[in-house]
């Protein structure tokens, strides 16, 4: 088993264009396999089998050469055996040394105890990956292979894999132009967080699979003959949305499967000829379509001229087909579809085939990243978050006053702007005129403005920026900016207690400086010298007779020992003191059931998402032993399960009828006489559901609103909907996630 693996592994690398190294290759996988003998996988198989997998994915998948294939077998080497890195540079080489320890895993991190060793192994990863861009290509490949065999694992563990790989390693192919490789993890996280909706989805598209071939043959027949008799080679072939891109667009857009419109594209992929301009080519085919087909004008997304920060081009336009329904089609040449698929390996081979090729938006985002590195937030989780920032999906095109471009993600500032042009500049950033209009610094820019900055001498970084800033070098440079600043602050501040105090004669000992510090409501000296330094601070008049008082700041010292001991739950609306509570063990291994006597006692559910029995739902495990529920779907889960994997604890509900849950309906529909009147009645006297609140407008006959209620489980839900939708005038009813 294990030589025909690694045999199928040499003949995809002797069907590459790389220099064929085979004695390096095969020398690196003998090793491996020694190195790895007798060790097996959860799923019973030699262990030697994953890596052979992950260097098979590295070569065919991404196209890369030997030194990522050697990399890609000896990936595990330092992290489950005894050798060590030195050993591996003796052997391999320094290059293959380096891209391995990028890919071993700490053992524990600086701020392990605080923080989290998933971030704190994510950070090594990435200041590996500012040297060389093969560490995150082969994790990427080491990621795909996990995700491929996680039936294996724990439920738990699944979910911890799936999370993490939804909120940075998804984006980060996303923004590594790996597309394939994106929309795999993307699926593969979604089948084991949502299973029973992965299974739904995939049965509509074997139902509905013979209809889209003969909606695709329809349209396509025409446009063949159009292209054959322009003497272009081509391949047209048939594009299937994601199974977790519809289940997305379903919960955003609140419509059913049947709904969707772009589930299916038409991808056209033609040969590139010599002395032929690409971009000629692809606006001569979109000549063609629309000569046949009427065009969705505000659908078309030229990224041929300017393509996306990752490397993506393509042309992408919308059209009428002739059964009456709107279909995609992206025209791409071969070498943009290269690029499309295998991303960041295709990219830089491409390059080197252009010396002297402008600087890519791929490059300018290896250097920020770089930037990133260089001052990162002490936090780990925190750093993950700002590098999270920086993997946006869509872009927009400004310009500066001089016409200089300028690529931002969508949604960014005028302040993020500033940012992008200097350090300084954003800095002292007072203002914009964007197209020659003056803006507040939050002013969210659009694609084609034109951005001019204001600044100042006397102004600085304020903590509010962080609420309004949208790309990762800016909030990185604000925080450093509020860390030095406050330090500043702190140190001035210091030496004016010490001043006052001693103009009253008073010694500055650290007992003295702790008593002031906790009388004026701070738990943390720095905390209070910042303050003094803002004027934030009123001076008591008797600092004397106060030293000499018991502190009277009764409120402050209880929460103080409140918050140390463990008393307060963030979330609960009651206070119950924690060590009066009978407190279950939990096996981390189990699916722990949700039974209602133990809600409250051993579980509270999330304010976040508001779980409610029914939903599916998993378990963070608290410091104190107690269980957070929250939705599978909730972007605070996600966060949990991608920096703390460990306390993830697979749940499931039992039953519950004597505690009520808040949620919400959305309902809208033709305003009728009597239909609110209908609709209260339903629901309090037919349901007997609790209604927390309505809020319902009307507007030109049409109704729309939210109504707040409260239920035992989803089941209530559901039929409640289903009552609802039933009455005359009421076109569409849903539950409204928090």
């Amino acid at each position: 088993m294990i030589q025909k693996e690694y045999d199928a592994l040499l003949d995809d690398y002797a069907h590459s264009n790389h220099r064929q190294k085979f004695d390096k290759i095969n020398k690196a996988f003998h090793f491996a396999k020694q190195a790895h003998k007798g060790a097996k996988r959860n799923s019973g198989e030699p262990y030697i089998m994953h890596p052979i997998a992950v260097a098979r994915i590295v070569c065919r998948e991404m196209g890369l050469g030997s030194t990522s294939i050697c990399s890609a077998l000896l990936h595990d080497v330092v992290e489950d055996t005894d050798y060590t890195v030195e050993n591996i540079a003796n052997l391999f080489g320094e290059k293959i040394a380096q891209i391995v320890d990028g890919l071993t895993k700490i053992s524990g991190g600086v701020f392990a105890e605080a923080a989290s060793i998933q971030a704190e192994n994510m950070r090594k990863l990435l200041i590996t990956m500012s040297s060389d861009i093969r560490v995150i290509l082969i994790k990427m490949a080491d990621r795909l292979h996990n995700m491929r065999t996680l039936d294996s694992m724990l439920t738990a563990k699944q979910y911890k894999i799936a999370g993490e790989t939804m909120y940075l390693y998804a984006p980060l192919a996303h923004r590594l132009g790996l597309f394939a490789i994106k929309t795999e993890l993307e699926d593969l996280s979604f089948k084991y967080e949502h299973p029973e909706e992965f299974d739904e989805i995939t049965q509509k598209l074997e139902a509905t699979a013979i209809d889209r071939k003969l909606l695709y043959d329809h349209f396509t027949a025409p446009l063949k003959g159009k292209l054959d008799s322009m003497n272009i080679k081509y391949e047209m072939k048939e594009r299937i949305k994601s199974i977790y891109s519809i289940w997305n667009k379903i919960q955003i857009k609140k419509v059913g499967f049947e709904d969707i419109y772009d589930i299916f594209a038409v991808r056209i992929v033609f040969e590139s000829e010599e002395g032929v301009d690409e971009k000629k080519r692809c606006w001569d085919i979109y000549s063609a379509i629309t000569d046949l087909y009427e065009l969705r004008t505000e659908r078309l997304r030229d990224w041929v001229s300017r393509p996306k920060a990752n490397g993506y081009q393509a042309l992408h336009l919308t059209v009428m087909g002739p059964d009456g329904q709107w279909i995609e089609v992206q025209i791409r040449s071969s070498k943009m579809d290269d690029i499309a698929e295998k991303g960041f390996a295709a990219h830089w081979k491409y390059k080197e085939q252009k010396s002297g090729e402008d600087e890519t938006e791929l490059d300018k985002w290896m250097v920020t990243i770089q930037e990133l590195l260089e001052s990162p937030n002490p936090n780990a989780m925190d750093f993950l978050d700002t590098i999270k920032l920086n993997l946006f999906a869509h872009e927009i095109f400004v310009f500066t006053p001089k016409g200089e471009l300028k690529t931002l993600p969508q949604h960014a500032t005028a302040l993020d702007f500033a940012y992008a042009l200097h350090t300084d500049v954003g800095d002292s950033c007072i203002g914009a005129k964007v197209n020659r209009k003056l803006v507040p610094l939050s002013h969210k820019l659009l694609s084609g403005d034109q951005v001019e900055v204001l600044t100042s001498r006397s102004q600085y970084p304020r903590e509010e920026w962080l609420s309004f800033v949208t790309t990762a070098r800016a909030k990185t440079k604000i925080e450093l900016a509020l860390r030095k600043r406050k330090k500043e602050k702190t140190k001035q501040g210091e030496k004016q207690v010490r001043e006052f105090l001693m103009k009253f004669g008073i010694e500055p000992k650290h007992s003295t400086l702790d008593k002031l510090t906790s009388y004026c409501g701070f738990s943390q000296r720095d905390d209070f010298y910042y303050a003094i330094a803002e004027g934030q601070v009123i001076w008591p008049e008797n600092p004397k007779q106060l030293l000499r008082e018991k502190s009277n700041n009764i409120f402050f010292k209880y929460m103080k020992q409140a918050f140390n001991v463990g008393k307060f739950d963030i979330g609960k609306k009651d206070v119950i003191p924690q060590e009066t509570l009978p407190l279950e063990k939990i096996d981390k291994k189990k699916t722990y059931i949700l039974k209602e006597e133990a809600f409250q006692k051993n579980y509270t559910v999330s304010d976040c998402c508001k779980p409610i029995p029914g939903d599916e739902v998993l378990g963070f495990l608290n410091d104190d032993g107690r269980l957070i529920i929250h939705k599978r779907s909730c972007p605070i889960a996600l966060k949990l399960k991608s920096n703390f994997g460990e306390r993830i604890i697979s749940c499931k509900w039992g039953k519950h009828k004597a505690f009520s849950f808040p949620s919400a309906i959305e309902i809208k529909g033709i305003d009728t006489l009597g239909i609110l009147n209908q609709i209260t009645k339903t629901i309090s006297e037919d349901f007997a559901v609790d209604i927390r609140k309505i809020n319902l407008e009307s507007n030109a006959g049409y109704f729309e609103g939210k109504i707040d209620i409260s239920v035992h489980d989803v089941n209530d839900i559901n039929q409640l909907c289903g009552k609802l939708s039933k009455i005359k005038g009421v076109k569409k009813v849903n539950r409204v996630d928090n």
